[in-house]
């Protein structure tokens, strides 16, 4: 038995009817070099036989009695592929359009518990192209839950189902797999226990260690100036910051990667997330500006970011860290947004690495989070007082090298986040062959006219290229003002000390 972590179990419990806690996929293939159409029944063996690079495909929840304690990942004695798949043959209409249309009802669907969280829908007949003729190809609709995977394990799991020749494989018969027996409930509730007797030993030193991570992140002036107590919700109220229903839209903007290396190039010492999260910035101020909302207060985006590579080693599950920032919404020239954006990140660094998402939520059991969740959500916090954050945005590199299903060459991929109550909107960026391209998962019943931030990012690439060549040089170099998230230090002890003076004064007496 492999037991989830605080955070992936956070997953499970959070999730509801309106909010299904899956990460969407979306897999356009050009079959036009195929001798033949790929069959489902090809699909379904090309699959069977590459189960054993995904171990996680075939392993089930394990409830805990009473919920004495987080699940555990075990063998599905009866794991049938065929549970997993669906077919639909688009037939007339065959358009991105109406794909996107499909995947978007199918997305909002929670996996079923009873088996492995995933799914795939094969869409056959699809058409590549606007045109009359567009080329033969197929999709896929893809459904992982976020218990079992991220934003940033999902995308190495494709790599490793796909090829990265054009040339077909031969289908290999599947490797030989015999699930481990079931545990039993005994056993179930005595790890349990075991575990529960450990729980005020682990709850101490991750405690002390959240302690010295949070002074940390205070004094490196990563959170920002506002009267302490210190309040979890501020950021700002918007319109993404409402209650949500269960619909769901993906819209999507491409742009080249070319451009957006250049604008890092002539802004200087900015990366390229930075330019990423800029181009969001500006595609939603101009959102805001449009549809009437104030920009005067800056949004304040998560951003989750990956720690595998520093401090975990394990091939699957939701390894991330994750830092509040600063979207400088309220700055008017985009291409000094960038540079504002670039020094809140700087700034937050060493609170970032201090603590991983994985041990903020071992602070409270998975069970609490939920129950905390589900209150945030009911007694509407988010619309009374002000949010934790507007929304999430996820930045993730892809292969720039083509990958292959079987000959079929991926030409398109579109990526759907999972929203929470008070989260309408959410933007996942993911590169592929030297493209970038922004998906915005929204629900529409909150967020009004969603379909007009495609043309947003465009209009925002060329305002930033402009404003970027328009920067006086002497700028690039040129120490930002300093910003309310960079005095809280100051503030924080000298708050802090008129408390101690009260405090001894009371002994004194």
């Amino acid at each position: 038995m492999r037991q989830l972590s605080e955070l992936d179990a956070s997953f499970l419990y959070l999730e509801s009817d309106n909010a299904p806690m899956h990460i969407g996929s979306i897999y356009l293939f050009d079959a036009s070099e195929r001798e033949t159409p790929l069959a489902f029944s090809t699909f379904i063996a090309y699959l069977r036989s590459r189960l054993h690079v995904v171990p996680v495909f075939r392993q089930l929840l394990k409830e805990i009695p009473l919920r004495m304690g987080r699940p555990y990942w075990i063998d599905d004695p009866d794991f049938s592929i065929e549970r997993h798949l669906a077919y639909v043959s688009l037939g007339e209409n065959s358009r991105e359009s109406h794909l996107m249309t499909l995947a978007s009802k199918i997305l909002e669907d929670p996996l079923k518990r009873d088996r492995p969280l995933w799914h795939i829908t094969f869409v056959d007949g699809f058409r590549l192209g606007d045109e009359n003729e567009g080329k033969a190809g197929f999709a896929l609709i893809v459904k992982l839950h976020h218990a079992a995977i991220d934003a940033f394990s999902g995308a190495e799991i494709m790599g490793k189902l796909l090829e990265y020749t054009p040339e077909p494989q031969p289908i290999r018969a599947p490797r030989p797999w015999q699930p481990r027996p079931k545990p039993s409930e005994e056993r179930v509730v005595l790890q349990a226990g075991v575990n529960m007797l450990r729980t005020p030993w682990r709850v101490t030193s991750l405690a002390v260690g959240a302690a010295e991570a949070t002074v940390r992140g205070l004094v490196q002036k990563q959170l920002r100036k506002i009267p302490l107590p210190f309040p979890i919700f501020s950021a700002p109220h918007s319109p993404f910051n409402r209650h949500i229903t269960a619909n769901r839209q993906l819209i999507s903007a491409k742009v080249d990667l070319s451009r957006l290396k250049a604008i890092k190039a002539s802004l200087v010492d900015v990366t390229l997330n930075d330019v990423v999260l800029g181009l969001c910035a500006e595609t939603l101020r101009r959102y805001l500006n449009d549809q009437g909302a104030s920009t005067i207060e800056s949004l304040i985006a998560m951003t989750p970011i990956s720690v595998r590579s520093r401090t975990l080693n394990k091939a699957t599950g939701s390894q991330m860290s994750a830092m509040l920032l600063d979207l400088a919404t309220n700055e008017r020239n985009p291409a000094q947004r960038i540079r504002r954006i670039h020094w809140n990140a700087v700034a937050s660094e060493p609170y970032r690495e201090a603590i991983a998402a994985d041990r903020l939520t071992e602070l409270l059991p998975s069970t609490m989070l939920a129950l905390s969740a589900r209150l945030y959500s009911e007694l509407q916090i988010a619309q009374r007082y002000q949010p934790v954050f507007n929304l999430p945005i996820t930045n993730v590199p892809g292969p720039q090298v083509p990958l292959y299903l079987q000959g079929a060459r991926l030409v398109q991929q579109y990526n759907a986040a999972p929203l929470f109550d008070s989260l309408g909107l959410g933007i996942v960026a993911v590169s592929y062959q030297g493209s970038l391209t922004l998906n915005f998962t929204i629900c529409p019943d909150v967020v009004a006219h969603g379909d007009s931030l495609q043309r947003y990012v465009c209009d925002s690439l060329v305002a930033i290229e402009d404003a970027a060549i328009e920067l006086p040089p002497e700028e690039m170099h040129t120490p930002l003002e300093e910003t309310r998230s960079q005095s809280l230090a100051d503030d924080a002890m000298n708050l802090l000390e008129a408390a101690l003076q009260k405090l001894t004064a009371r002994f004194k007496r």
